[in-house]
């Protein structure tokens, strides 16, 4: 067991710009908002983010402009402890990603988001710039990779962990067909139930419904199909369930959460269970500090101001008379 986990992260940096309103706009309608915010964010840079919070040894690849944004992501992550030394800057005028994160709140809840994403310096990061990774990165435990860079960027380093033998956790999102030169290099696979819907196309759930049996079998099936080793599927506030082989474990989620940003859940609980996963917890185990991560996250607002270190999660969860013995696991793990 590796104590002081080494994970890779590959991935994008974008800065999002927050609006919280009580109603979307409909088409040629303006309505009024009541809170508007800019936070570093990105999935790479949030899980990697995440991951060292909780006392991993993280290196982050990716790109982005050089502007204002730029330094102020790229010196985001560097405070949370992440080697951001094989960060690159555009030359070309390219500006750093941004992220239009709209939020529909009632009561000081949030009910849904919408985002739009403009890749700018992700979408410039090439093959060439992370090939030096094919002779490094059997220094990592874990490689977590998303679909905010270029797709052939994934593909290749998916394959040079895979001839390694280092495990690869992919994040669907955006959503995109994965080709099969990716899936057949991946370990995990970790969409939200919308996403695996269309990527397996198969039925998940009904909404606010469990996930059935015969979805499960469908599943399964459609992991077969498209020859996927471990399916790690987020349904929200109902928790996470792993699928592998004929097993399927679910862990629910947290409840009486008041969430008030869901931004980067999805992200935080990514980086919780790879950090988790590496340092040897179960897959049970892992989805449980998992959750409990997430659910400190969708109770704050913004992307990387959200992410919790095992002290702050402690706290949370303690102050609500939670029990936080896996987090305290974890610690002691980690220490």
């Amino acid at each position: 067991m590796n104590t002081h986990p080494k994970i890779l992260v590959v991935g994008s940096f974008v800065m999002d710009t927050i609006t919280s309103t009580e109603v979307f706009p409909a088409a040629g309608q303006t309505v009024l908002g009541y809170h508007y915010t800019t936070a570093p964010g990105g999935k790479g840079a949030n899980q990697a983010m995440e991951a060292a919070l909780l006392g991993a040894e993280v290196t982050m690849v990716g790109k982005v402009g050089t502007d204002a944004f730029g330094d102020r992501m790229i010196e985001s992550l560097k405070s949370a402890g992440v080697d951001v030394s094989h960060v690159f800057r555009t030359d070309d005028g390219t500006s750093s990603g941004i992220g239009n994160v709209m939020i529909t709140t009632q009561d000081g809840k949030a009910l849904n988001n919408r985002i739009i994403v403009i890749p700018g310096a992700n979408h410039k990061l090439t093959v060439d710039e992370v090939a030096f990774l094919e002779n490094t990165i059997e220094d990592y435990d874990m490689v977590m990779l998303q679909f905010e860079i270029p797709m052939e960027v994934n593909c290749a380093v998916a394959e040079y962990a895979y001839r390694k033998k280092v495990p690869v956790m992919l994040n669907p999102a955006p959503i995109a067909q994965i080709p099969e030169d990716l899936m057949k290099n991946i370990t995990y696979l970790s969409p939200n139930e919308t996403e695996a819907a269309e990527l397996l196309d198969c039925f998940v759930r009904n909404e606010n419904e469990p996930v059935g049996e015969q979805a499960v079998e469908e599943i399964k099936k459609a992991m077969k199909r498209k020859g996927l080793k471990k399916l790690l599927l987020t349904l929200g506030d109902a928790g996470a369930m792993m699928i592998e082989d004929e097993k399927a474990l679910l862990i629910p989620g947290v409840q009486g959460i008041v969430a008030v940003d869901p931004t980067a859940a999805g992200d935080s609980f990514v980086g919780a269970f790879c950090t988790a996963k590496v340092a040897g917890l179960t897959d049970a185990e892992a989805i449980s500090f998992s959750n409990m991560i997430a659910a400190r996250t969708v109770s704050l607002m913004g992307a990387q101001p959200s992410l919790s270190s095992l002290d702050q999660a402690i706290a949370f969860h303690q102050q609500a008379g939670r029990d936080t013995a896996i987090l305290e696991k974890v610690k002691e793990i980690l220490k």
